[in-house]
C-alpha cells in the first residue's frame, strides 16, 4: 500500500517535533509537507530545528532535507497538495485562537483535512473532538460539518486537552460497562512540557508546583469531557449533561506525563473495587479492534503497587499511548479514587493525533 503523505504545521515547536519523531517508518503516512512561522520559512528543517531540538530521538534525515513553508500561507499547501505531496495536514500551530482558527478553516475549505492539536474549534458545534477509544462514532458529524460550511474534501477534527486523557478512557469504560457517573473531582498535575512556547522559566518550576495552569485549563478540563460524551443531533454536537466536574490544573516539575487523581460519585449501580479492576482489565476499543498502528494493545493498564503510577516509570507504557492507573480504593466523600497517568506529548498530542487520523482513515475519510 502506497503512504499517504501528510503535512506537519507548527512543525518546529515541541508537538510538532514529535509528530514529526512519530511519523518515522509510519505504515500508512510520510512526511512530506512540513510548515512553521515565517522566520523559519524557506530553511531546512535540519536548519530551523538546528539548537532548539528537544526530544532524544532525532529526525529523519529525508525529513530533515525539507524546505519549510510559511504555515500562514496556504497556497503553499494547496500547490503541496496538487503535487500529491500533502493530502492532509496535522496542526500543531502556536498561534492566537482566532488565528489558529481562521488558518485551519482556510485549510479546510482549500479541500485539504486537518487534525489538529489546538484548541480553537473544541467549542465549535459541529467539528469532532476525538479520543479513538471513546467516541470514534463523533467523526460521523463530518458531512455535515462539510455541507454546513460548503467544503467538498477539506473538514477539520481536533484532539482534547491532553491533561484529561489520562482519565478520559477510563471513565469512559465505566461507563460503558453501565456504571453511571455523576461528580468528578480531579486534581492534575501537569508536566512542564506541556506549557508550549516558550514554556515555563526554569527558576519558576524548579523546587515549585505553580497552582495555576492558564487561562481556560481548569474550564477545558470540565467542559471538554461532555462533549466528548455527547450526541450528534440534528447535525451538531450535543454535550452531556453528566458528568458534573470540578477541577484543579497544577504545574510540577516533571518533563513528559500528566497525573490526575479522581474521586468519583456513581449513580444507583455503584460497581466494588474487583469489578472496576475488570472493566479496566478487560477494556477495549475500536483502535484495538481495527489494530490500527498506533493505538496501544492495552489503552488501560492497572498497576497494584502502591506507588504506582509514576510518570518516570509509567508515562512509555504501550508506545506511550496506554493509560496507567493506580490506587484505585474507596472514598470517605464520593464512592471511589484513584490515580492515572498519560504521556502528554504522546498520547495527549502528537500521538493521538496520528491515532485519529488512521481513525479517519478506517472510516474512509482519508486517502
Amino acid at each position: 500500500m502506497a503512504k499517504i503523505p501528510v503535512g506537519v504545521l507548527g512543525a518546529t515547536g515541541m508537538v510538532g517535533q514529535q509528530y514529526i519523531t512519530l511519523l518515522d517508518n509510519h505504515p500508512w503516512f510520510d512526511v512530506k509537507y512540513v510548515a512553521a512561522s515565517p522566520r523559519s520559512a524557506g530553511k531546512k528543517y535540519s536548519e530551523a530545528v538546528a539548537g532548539r531540538w528537544q526530544l532524544a530521538k532525532d529526525y529523519a534525515a529525508n525529513v530533515g532535507k525539507i524546505t519549510v513553508e510559511d504555515a500562514n500561507d496556504v497556497k503553499c499547501a494547496i500547490a503541496a497538495h496538487k503535487r500529491k505531496k500533502c493530502a492532509f495536514v496535522f496542526s500543531a500551530l502556536e498561534m492566537g485562537k482566532d488565528e489558529t482558527s481562521a488558518l485551519e478553516e482556510a485549510y479546510a475549505a482549500a479541500g485539504i483535512p486537518v487534525i489538529s492539536n489546538a484548541s480553537a474549534h473544541r467549542w465549535t458545534p459541529d467539528v469532532p473532538v476525538l479520543i479513538a477509544e471513546i467516541n470514534p462514532h463523533h467523526t460521523d458529524i463530518i458531512p455535515f460539518q462539510r455541507k454546513a460550511h460548503g467544503w467538498d474534501k477539506g473538514f477539520i477534527a481536533v484532539k482534547p486537552n491532553c491533561s484529561i486523557q489520562s482519565y478520559m478512557t477510563p471513565l469512559h469504560a465505566l461507563v460503558q460497562a453501565g456504571y453511571l457517573i455523576k461528580k468528578i473531582i480531579v486534581t492534575t498535575m501537569q508536566a512542564v512540557s506541556g506549557a508550549g512556547y516558550p514554556g515555563v522559566p526554569s527558576l519558576d518550576i524548579i523546587d515549585n508546583i505553580i497552582p495555576y495552569i492558564g487561562v481556560g485549563e481548569e474550564e477545558k478540563s470540565e467542559k471538554e469531557p461532555l462533549k466528548i460524551f455527547g450526541s450528534i443531533i440534528n447535525g451538531v454536537i450535543q454535550n452531556a449533561i453528566m458528568p458534573k466536574i470540578s477541577a484543579t490544573c497544577n504545574r510540577v516539575p516533571v518533563v513528559d506525563g500528566h497525573t490526575a487523581c479522581l474521586s468519583i460519585a456513581f449513580g444507583l449501580k455503584k460497581p466494588s473495587v474487583d469489578e472496576i479492576k475488570k472493566v479496566w482489565q478487560s477494556f477495549k476499543g475500536l483502535p484495538q479492534e481495527a489494530k490500527l498502528p498506533t493505538a496501544p494493545q492495552q489503552p488501560i493498564i492497572y498497576r497494584e503497587e502502591e506507588n504506582r503510577p509514576q510518570p518516570r516509570k509509567d508515562r512509555d507504557a504501550d508506545k506511550a499511548m496506554a493509560v496507567v492507573i493506580g490506587r484505585l480504593r474507596p472514598c470517605n466523600v464520593l464512592d471511589v479514587r484513584f490515580t492515572a497517568l498519560s504521556h502528554n506529548t504522546v498520547r495527549g498530542a502528537a500521538g493521538g493525533g496520528i491515532l485519529n487520523a488512521e481513525l479517519l482513515k478506517y472510516k474512509g475519510y482519508l486517502g
